[in-house]
C-alpha cells in the first residue's frame, strides 16, 4: 500500500529543512574561512521560501482533509503537531540564516540542537549528535555511516556462512543416522545367530 500523499509531502518538506540546515552550516563555514557564500545565500533564500510554501500547503490540505473527515481525529491531531514542529523548525532556520540567534555564526552542533544545546527537548525534529560524528562535515558523516553499514554487512555475511555450515553439518548427521537406523533394522530382521556372525565378521 502506497504512503498517504500528505505524508509524502511532509517527508519531502523535512528533507528540504535538513538540506537547508546543512547549507547554512556550509555558508557559515565559508564565512569563517574567507570564502564567498553569495551563491549559497541565494540558494538558501529560495529554499526557505519553498519550505514556507510547503508548510502552508500542508496546513491547508490537512484542514481540508480533517473538515471532510477523511482521517480520524487522532490522526488529524498528530499531523497538526507534525506541521507545528516543522513550522518551528522553519522559524529557527530563518533565524539562523539571518543571523538573529544569540551567536552571530551558529556552529553545526547548535543548528542540530535548535541553537540552545537542549537536543530533542528544545528541538524535537533532531536527536542529539553523537561523540563519533560531532565536528564532522556532512561528507565525513556520510562516509562514517557507510563504514558502519559495510561492517554490519560483513558481520551478516559471516553469520550466514556459520548458519550454512551448521545446516550442512545437520544434514550430514541426519544422513548418518538414517544409515545407522537402516543397519539396525536390517540386523533386527535376521536370525540372531546370523546377526552374531555378521557382527563378528565386522569386528575381524
Amino acid at each position: 500500500m502506497s504512503q498517504d500523499l500528505w505524508l509524502q509531502n511532509y517527508d519531502a518538506a523535512c528533507r528540504l529543512a535538513q538540506e537547508i540546515a546543512e547549507n547554512i552550516h556550509e555558508r557559515n563555514r565559508q564565512q569563517r574561512t574567507g570564502g564567498n557564500p553569495a551563491k549559497l545565500n541565494m540558494t538558501l533564500r529560495a529554499s526557505l521560501q519553498k519550505l514556507k510554501q510547503n508548510i502552508a500547503q500542508l496546513r491547508e490540505t490537512l484542514n481540508q482533509t480533517s473538515a471532510q473527515r477523511r482521517i480520524m481525529q487522532a490522526e488529524a491531531n498528530r499531523r497538526q503537531t507534525l506541521v507545528d514542529d516543522l513550522a518551528t523548525r522553519e522559524t529557527r532556520l530563518n533565524a539562523s540564516f539571518k543571523g538573529d540567534l544569540l551567536e552571530a555564526e551558529p556552529s553545526r552542533s547548535s543548528l542540530m540542537t535548535g541553537g540552545n544545546g537542549s537536543g530533542p527537548a528544545g528541538n524535537p525534529w533532531l536527536v542529539n549528535e553523537s561523540e563519533e560524528t560531532r565536528g564532522l562535515s556532512f561528507g565525513e558523516i556520510k562516509h562514517h555511516q557507510q563504514q558502519i553499514i559495510e561492517a554490519q554487512d560483513a558481520g551478516l555475511d559471516a553469520l550466514a556462512a556459520v548458519i550454512s555450515r551448521q545446516k550442512q553439518m545437520g544434514q550430514e548427521i541426519g544422513n548418518e543416522l538414517e544409515e545407522q537406523n537402516d543397519a539396525i533394522n536390517h540386523l533386527i530382521g535376521i536370525p540372531v545367530a546370523q546377526a552374531a556372525v555378521l557382527l563378528s565378521g565386522s569386528w575381524l
